[in-house]
């Protein structure tokens, strides 16, 4: 399954990690620490200049490299996209 996270960008549910509030996650020294990291090693992709919402984590099994995308969509509407996509059963 595809998940769009805004503008041209999709990515596939095998390599989601997680989805992250920006507003609330970024409060904590460790997550500022960790995003931080990521972009300085060039593992950040900005998907719009529009004001950030969620950031998505995501994992290549392939290249073995976390990449982080910081989206304008919230993580809420994202967790319903999953969710109607049929992704996620409780």
């Amino acid at each position: 399954m595809f998940l769009h996270l805004g503008q041209d960008t999709i990515i596939t549910t095998d390599e989601l990690v997680g989805i992250f509030d920006i507003d609330t996650t970024t409060v904590s020294k460790a997550t500022r620490t960790y995003l931080s990291s990521k972009e300085k090693n060039g593992n950040v992709i900005n998907v719009s200049y529009e004001l950030p919402k969620s950031f998505i984590v995501t994992f290549d099994k392939k290249t073995k490299i976390k990449t982080v995308y910081i989206s304008p969509i919230s993580s809420v509407t994202l967790l319903k996209r999953i969710e109607n996509a049929g992704y996620l059963k409780e």
